[in-house]
């Protein structure tokens, strides 16, 4: 009684064992999982399962021309504001909290978006015409 009583207030490795125990069961489930998979799944390997598939649609051409560099800057600019909109998640919990300070904050934080946003349409980053 006295070791459990000295785990429960002092950090010990023992404290870990719970932690431990469900990462190894977690990780012994998964290879289980994947080596009953293998042995009972079918095993018919024909012409038409060996090709890739492409969503339905037959591939064309080489897969390594470049790609247009539009479709990479949208992407990253989609990250950049879905990011933003993450942050007002905390400030919205928060709001009576922060008072007139943190609005004036949420404000300027906003602003500064404001301006990369009317920076990124300046340039025509979201042009998709050229």
């Amino acid at each position: 009684m006295d070791l459990l009583l000295q785990a429960a207030t002092q950090n010990t490795p023992l404290n870990y064992f719970p932690i431990a125990l469900q990462i190894v069961v977690a990780i012994g489930f998964v290879i289980i999982m994947m080596v009953a998979s293998h042995l009972l799944g079918p095993k018919r390997r024909t012409q038409d399962k060996l090709i890739n598939f492409e969503s339905g649609i037959p591939s064309v051409g080489n897969a390594r021309q470049p790609m247009g560099i539009k479709y990479f800057l949208v992407a990253i600019l989609f990250v950049l504001f879905d990011v933003e909109v993450i942050f007002f998640y905390p400030y919205a919990v928060n709001f009576r909290y922060l008072g007139q300070e943190g609005f004036i904050e949420v404000i300027l934080f906003v602003a500064f978006f404001l301006c990369g946003f009317i920076y990124v349409v300046k340039k025509g980053a979201l042009d998709w015409e050229d």
